[in-house]
């Protein structure tokens, strides 16, 4: 209801005077409360504004930095900022004066858009366009980078990330016990041929590739980030439904490939290699229904503390060790993993072309490999082995 219908509403009165005066007196009042909380509202907004201005004026004000900066700010760039954003982090950080004069600088640099998303160790108090610079060099990242190559097994990752990182060895072994717990599926711990998985062995799901780690993460950090590329990998090569196929589970398709990837020095030899394990391991043609191969053995030596051997140096009470349960004589699929495979090996594990082959030898030093259906056919291709200086006779 407005002033004006109040009048109209008391026109009517026995003494409009009184009316009128005492309306103007509630005018009055109300007008003062009024008042009263209008001033006390801008206050309010006063401080908030003066605050969200100390917050935001880094936006509105092109201030820069002189000098080349000091000490050191860790800066996060994150996956779909924009140069504003990242204006923003560097402005909370202290490493530019204004938000504006990086977003400028931004402007005039075409370079800014290939700034990648990482962990960036930058210096405080920079000029903007300097500050611009350090995110697009590389080195500036704040990360420990590695390459975990095929074919090594966790021990040895485990020292090269020790190297890179400075985080001790015995630390990524203590993490290494749980994989679960760093993101490898439950179902990989699964097997058809009845045996059980160790739950604990990490084996197999240390994924070669080249990695970036934040120079503060730890072992376990680490570790979950190799392993969450594992099952990106995996899910890329569609693993688990692929060794489906081959009615084996996914965990004996990744103990195919690893030794695979230890066994055939040459990529199209990945996958007629696997098939030659399976055929030895699950048809019940081959006479002991065992794998019989020296990089089994040798994986066990190495696990446990000794060096690895020649094929011809390796003794007799080496490869039918009973203690060993990755000897000659285990019947079936290999109880684990013994490397760490890369796509390749992977594939031809799950890719395995069918042969009626048993046995596969390598004949030459360019790393060409040979197959037998029969232990004469291998006996034969060892000759020629010899022959081309390979040291197997």
């Amino acid at each position: 209801m407005s002033d004006d219908d109040l009048d109209l509403a008391f026109a009517g009165a026995e003494d409009p005077g009184r009316w009128r005066h005492r309306k103007k007196e509630g005018r009055r009042g109300r007008t003062f409360l009024a008042l009263t909380l209008v001033l006390l509202l801008f206050g309010a907004l006063g401080g908030v504004g003066y605050i969200g201005y100390g917050k935001v004026k880094g936006f509105f004000s092109v201030e820069d930095y002189a000098g080349p900066g000091a000490g050191e700010a860790v800066i996060e760039v994150k996956s779909g900022n924009t140069a504003t954003d990242i204006a923003n982090t560097l402005y909370k950080a202290g490493v530019v004066k204004s938000a504006a004069a990086f977003v400028d600088a931004a402007k005039d640099n075409p370079k800014s858009k290939d700034i990648q998303v990482g962990s960036y160790l930058l210096k405080k108090e920079m000029k903007a366009a300097d500050a611009l610079t350090m995110l697009l060099d590389l080195k500036n990242k704040n990360v420990n980078k590695i390459t975990i190559p095929e074919g090594l097994i966790s021990l040895q990752i485990f020292d090269k990330l020790s190297k890179a990182t400075g985080i001790p060895v015995a630390d990524f072994k203590t993490a290494a016990k749980s994989p679960q717990k760093l993101g490898v599926p439950a179902l990989w711990f699964k097997r058809k041929d009845g045996k059980k998985v160790v739950a604990s062995d990490i084996e197999g799901f240390l994924y070669p590739a080249t990695y970036e780690f934040p120079k503060d993460a730890k072992a376990e950090d680490v570790l979950k980030i190799i392993i969450k590329n594992f099952n990106a990998e995996m899910e890329q090569l569609d693993f688990v439904n692929q060794a489906a196929k081959l009615n084996i589970s996914p965990y004996e398709a990744l103990v195919a490939g690893s030794i695979a990837q230890v066994e055939a020095l040459l990529p199209e030899d990945m996958g007629p290699v696997a098939r030659v394990l399976y055929n030895r391991a699950y048809t019940g043609k081959f006479p002991c229904g065992c794998l019989q191969l020296d990089s089994t053995v040798n994986y066990w030596l190495r696990i446990s503390g000794k060096d690895a051997k020649a094929s011809e140096h390796l003794l007799a009470s080496e490869l039918h060790d009973p203690k060993n349960p990755y000897n000659y004589d285990v019947k079936g699929m290999a109880v684990g993993p013994i490397s760490n495979p890369g796509e390749v090996a992977l594939k031809g594990a799950i890719e395995a072309p069918k042969s009626d082959y048993y046995f596969f030898v390598t004949v030459d030093k360019k790393g060409t490999m040979a197959y037998g259906k029969t232990n004469d056919d291998h006996e034969k291709n060892k000759l020629i082995a010899c022959k081309n200086g390979i040291p197997i006779c």
